[in-house]
């Protein structure tokens, strides 16, 4: 919790209001720019005392609920509350997402990497969107409906998912899968969807009802992989990802690392096209 740069936004954020932005009379006898503390506090449903330590950086931190009132009470845009979260030490609340609207821009973007392997998935690990390349490498589930579509259930359910992948990393990748969606399924709060994908992989793979239990986080951010592809032979591929304005998706690009056999590998798949994609598999 930064006291002193808390203090601050709330004292600059409530000198910026006037009275009849949230319903109150002016008045002519008015000294204060913007609102009184103890206006802003009435607002807020709290006690003057209280939030006149706040603006003086000398309280306790202050709850979520509080924070969440003080919000409304001082108008703050989407962003400004996110900054006020996190200068009271609390992460903002998860309530940006986007659900399976892929916005133009990313489809754009994803149509731009005409070199480069590239899709977009969902935090639960739903494909989204991918390139022609994503495609020639990857194989191309965007037309399969429920459940098919998630790469997580697909790795846990599918064998022949795996056999695109080396053996002695296969287990590492299912640890990273598992890792990656608990940190995703805290992050919305336990929702209905996060949920219900947990209970059906725990209900359809003891491997992942095991690993979940060992309660390890992980978000992906980087990672370094091998792919078996059929037709031009093993791919090493660096994967990075790209976090989107929103909470729920993320582009992940796929490039090979320099000065291996894959750059040319990679470079005859984008010649061969689409008509070459290794559809048993898909990887994250």
């Amino acid at each position: 919790m930064d006291r002193e740069e808390l203090a601050h936004f709330l004292r600059r954020s409530r000198e910026r209001l006037r009275p009849h932005e949230v319903g109150l009379a002016g008045g002519a006898r008015r000294r204060t720019p913007g609102l009184r503390r103890e206006e802003v506090s009435q607002l807020a449903g709290m006690s003057a005392d209280y939030y006149m330590r706040l603006e003086q950086a000398r309280s306790p931190q202050p709850s979520t609920q509080l924070l969440s009132s003080l919000a409304r009470a001082l108008r703050l845009t989407q962003d400004e509350r996110d900054h006020l979260y996190l200068l009271a030490g609390h992460p903002p609340p998860v309530d940006r997402y986007a659900g399976d609207h892929v916005r133009p821009g990313l489809l754009y973007l994803l149509d731009r990497l005409e070199e480069t392997p590239a899709h977009i998935l969902s935090d639960l690990g739903d494909l989204l969107a991918q390139n022609p390349m994503a495609e020639a490498l990857f194989g191309c589930v965007c037309t399969v409906e429920g459940r098919d579509r998630n790469i997580v259930w697909r790795w846990f359910t599918d064998p022949a998912v795996r056999a695109a992948y080396p053996a002695d990393e296969q287990d590492h990748l299912s640890r990273v899968h598992v890792a990656d969606l608990r940190a995703a399924a805290a992050r919305r709060g336990g929702d209905a969807a996060a949920t219900e994908l947990v209970g059906r992989l725990r209900a359809a793979s003891e491997e992942f009802a095991a690993l979940w239990e060992l309660h390890e986080v992980a978000v992906r951010h980087r990672s370094r992989m091998r792919v078996l592809h059929p037709e031009i032979g093993p791919v090493e591929l660096d994967c990075e990802t790209l976090l989107t304005p929103t909470e729920d998706q993320r582009v992940l690009v796929f490039t090979p690392p320099p000065g291996t056999e894959s750059i040319e590998r990679l470079e005859l798949l984008r010649v061969l096209g689409p008509q070459v994609a290794h559809r048993s598999h898909l990887a994250s």
